[in-house]
């Protein structure tokens, strides 16, 4: 069977064989009537762009790159899904580099010589400082979470999530609260449970009242490092050294979830002895009953792929950063404190 080139689908569709790359590409600035003309010609006569053609003829790899510090944890996965959704209808293929993958070279450094000329542009997730140095490689970046200066963005306010979560028990009459957790590997540049850190304290101090640094403690975002922070303070309680706290703050919802096997472990009920509050609005939070302050991480992950086919399209335009909303969801495992 003789193969369809692209002058075949133009010739069908009545528009140039730029416009068809374009469209098919997925490439901004094509109505969507055209673009749409352009796939039903492309469909009907079994049309598939070859990407060594299009590298050609563009001076692009057709690929993303994708930078992660981890692929196994949630927020990284469903944010991936999101991106691999808006590329795979734009006909990209991705390239997936998690951390351990050589391109970070030591603490707050990228070894932007992995990318250079394999990809068209990249997406970050949350990764270390130094991911301004692509810019120097003239590599359009996008980056999801965190805050990072001068790069396109897509985010939540995090200070706010912190915020949100706490003033929400806060108003339930709690006062002794903790915070899990810090982030052990702050030491990369990653900002997340800092700034919600940072806006649990603003809740405290908003309402006049002095937070006790106590009961912060230094969890990361595993279900194990929640567990093992909750076992810590019961410890620390048991032994005088600190107030047993009658809700949690988890700086996201796997930590969450790990507190609250911990709790059942301990004999404490939730929400009576303990109430928690997660951040993330994990795929498995409602089995939890878990209230949590919501993010739309898939939809980061959207937000930012179609922004960066944008500046691929147009490396000119400045950099614009992206603030989603958060949502508290308030479920089963906050209460009053007994008294």
């Amino acid at each position: 069977m003789e193969s369809v080139g692209i002058a075949e689908v133009a010739a069908l569709a009545g528009v140039s064989a730029a416009t068809v790359s374009r469209a098919l590409r997925g490439i901004p600035g094509v109505a969507a009537p055209t673009r749409a003309a352009v796939q039903a010609a492309a469909d009907q006569l079994g049309y598939v762009p070859s990407p060594s053609a299009s590298s050609l003829s563009t001076g692009r790899t057709g690929a993303i790159g994708i930078l992660a510090p981890w692929l196994s944890r949630w927020f990284f996965a469903a944010a991936i899904e999101g991106v691999q959704e808006t590329l795979h209808h734009a006909s990209y293929d991705l390239l997936l580099y998690p951390a351990g993958s050589g391109v970070v070279s030591g603490v707050g450094s990228v070894d932007v010589r992995m990318l250079h000329k394999r990809v068209d542009g990249v997406v970050a997730l949350n990764v270390p400082v130094g991911i301004d140095s692509l810019t120097e490689f003239r590599i359009p970046v996008v980056t999801i979470g965190g805050s990072y200066s001068d790069l396109a963005a897509v985010a939540i306010d995090d200070r706010i999530v912190g915020r949100t979560a706490t003033e929400h028990l806060l108003g339930l009459g709690h006062r002794t609260i903790s915070f899990l957790g810090r982030d052990p590997d702050r030491v990369y540049g990653f900002t997340s449970a800092d700034d919600r850190m940072a806006g649990y304290q603003q809740a405290f101090l908003a309402a006049g009242i002095t937070p006790n640094p106590q009961l912060v403690e230094t969890t990361g975002f595993s279900i194990s490092a929640g567990a093992t922070g909750l076992q810590r303070q019961w410890a620390l309680a048991q032994a005088g050294a600190i107030p047993f706290p009658t809700a949690i703050v988890a700086v996201s919802d796997e930590v969450a979830m790990g507190v609250l096997y911990a709790a059942g472990r301990l004999g404490l009920s939730v929400p009576g002895d303990l109430s928690v509050v997660g951040v993330d609005n994990h795929d498995m939070a409602y089995l939890f009953n878990l209230t949590t302050v919501s993010q739309p991480v898939r939809n980061q992950g959207k937000l930012a792929a179609r922004m960066l086919l944008e500046l691929i399209s147009d490396p000119g335009q400045p950099p614009r950063r992206m603030v989603l909303p958060s949502e508290l969801l308030i479920r089963g495992t906050t209460g009053p404190p007994r008294h």
